[in-house]
């Protein structure tokens, strides 16, 4: 799999344990890591006793080793062919100071090589090492099994999903999100703390929607720039009935948007989607939010920045965008059915029928002919994973829920983008989301990744999650514990 970054690897090794375990497990490391697509970085073994890492002297050497790649290094792998140097591993991680992911792994012993010349105690010696790690308050990622070869396939699953953990913690530590206008007066739940958000790595820049509007005004059908959004408009999804002006509108609106992102270096935005874009300049963004997360630069309804972060996070677990929902209707009598709804913005890897057209609804209070630029579709079954991030003020904490489920093919007869999901446990799910005041909007993704970000937010940012794949123990609960919302399922 590709992946921006390189992985850091670590080969324990003890004296009295064979020398031929250390080499042997460096070449199978350095092997795999090849399959997959990672670019690995080890000690030579010129530079240490077969590469690996024993006394104090090579963990210096492999602190400094990482150093030297700290721009690039977004996870390390701690390889375990023996009992390995608990200590040593500790000291180099701590010498490094990359703080980023760690995952510990070791090698099983065979029932017929347990002698003094082929053992491996892997087994204790991964308990002793996770100690030290613990001890020095550095964080760390398990396998599944305690003990696992690397061509096991449960151990590539683990490595995989190890590389998207990366992922994921290294983008919301350095995310830069666009606000664009101010939230929608009717919107009180999508209000959040920026201070928060940025004790957490997480940037938001500001901007009226004003200055956003009034450079789109400036812009004529006549300059290049906008004849190439509009082309780029176009072949994106079917016009439909969308007439020639408003198709004009959407693409010079789309260029400023495009302009502001690039001179912010922003990786997502937030906007005010409603209801001043169609009062005062005529038409809807949500084309253009289409686009940007369709591109992998999510884009939110309603000034919704944390709804936008969980667009992003679920974006870096899955590689595959994301897009931000309403929990919207009960789907007939179906306990764990819901119908998810955007008037909408949804990314165009969600509708293959995908259409621009209008906002109904919204169209009732500003007039329908002002909202062209919506987009209509229904998104057929496909893998769900769903989650929402928050900034709860009052105990100035991150919080988030997660899950899995599936989207479904069942019968729907309504406008705008649409979405039928099935959720186990759905009304414990519902439960939980109004006791502890989350808001409306939540995050789809077509991927099962709820794994994955359950231990990137919570083990490696430190935010408080609950999990819903599977029932929940403490589903009406104003708040669970740190230990047990992150132990759970």
């Amino acid at each position: 799999m590709n992946m921006k970054g390189s992985i850091g690897v670590i080969i324990g090794n003890r004296d009295f344990f064979p020398d031929r375990l250390v080499a042997e497990a460096r070449v199978e490391i350095v092997d795999l890591l090849k399959r997959l697509n990672i670019n690995g970085i080890t000690l030579d073994t010129e530079a240490t006793k077969l590469g690996g890492v024993e006394t104090f002297q090579d963990a210096q050497k492999c602190a400094a080793l990482f150093r030297a790649h700290r721009d690039e290094i977004v996870g390390v792998l701690v390889v375990l062919p023996n009992f390995g140097d608990e200590r040593g591993i500790a000291e180099t991680l701590k010498l490094a100071d990359l703080n980023v992911p760690v995952l510990v792994q070791g090698y099983p012993d065979d029932l017929d090589k347990l002698d003094v010349a082929r053992r491996r105690d892997s087994w204790c010696g991964k308990i002793s090492a996770c100690n030290n790690l613990y001890q020095f308050g550095i964080k760390y990622t398990l396998t599944t099994k305690h003990v696992v070869h690397p061509t096991d396939p449960s151990f590539i699953k683990d490595l995989n999903d190890f590389v998207a953990v990366c992922r994921v913690t290294k983008g919301l530590r350095n995310v830069r999100i666009g606000a664009i206008g101010a939230r929608p007066g009717g919107f009180n739940t999508v209000r959040y703390s920026e201070k928060i958000l940025q004790r957490n790595g997480i940037s938001v820049v500001t901007v009226d929607l004003s200055e956003i509007l009034g450079n789109a005004g400036k812009l004529t059908a006549q300059d290049s720039k906008v004849k190439e959004r509009l082309d780029k408009i176009t072949s994106y999804a079917s016009r439909g009935r969308t007439p020639d002006e408003a198709l004009i509108q959407m693409a010079k609106l789309d260029v400023v948007l495009g302009e502001f992102m690039a001179a912010n270096a922003l990786d997502a935005t937030a906007i005010q989607c409603w209801t001043s874009v169609q009062q005062n300049y005529g038409c809807n963004v949500c084309t253009s939010m289409s686009i940007m997360s369709e591109n992998m630069m999510p884009s939110g309804c309603e000034v919704d920045v944390t709804g936008t972060l969980s667009m992003y996070a679920l974006q870096l677990a899955s590689g595959s965008p994301s897009a931000l929902v309403d929990w919207n209707n009960n789907y007939a009598n179906d306990d764990n059915k819901c119908v998810l709804f955007h008037c909408g913005n949804w990314a165009k890897s969600f509708l293959p029928d995908i259409e621009i057209a209008t906002a109904p609804i919204l169209g009732t209070s500003v007039g329908e002919e002002n909202t062209w630029g919506a987009l209509a579709g229904r998104t057929p079954a496909m893998p769900l994973t769903y989650g929402r991030i928050s900034t709860d003020d009052p105990r100035g904490v991150m919080k988030a829920y997660i899950g899995e489920g599936r989207l479904t093919d069942d019968t729907l007869k309504t406008f705008g983008n649409r979405a039928v999901a099935e959720i186990p446990n759905l009304q414990n799910l519902m439960q939980y989301i109004c006791r502890n005041g989350f808001e409306h909007h939540v995050v789809m993704n077509a991927s099962k990744t709820a794994g994955i970000l359950k231990e990137a937010l919570g083990n490696y940012m430190g935010w408080e999650v609950q999990v819903f794949d599977e029932p929940a123990q403490h589903p009406y609960s104003t708040r669970v514990p740190d230990r047990e919302l992150v132990s759970q399922n």
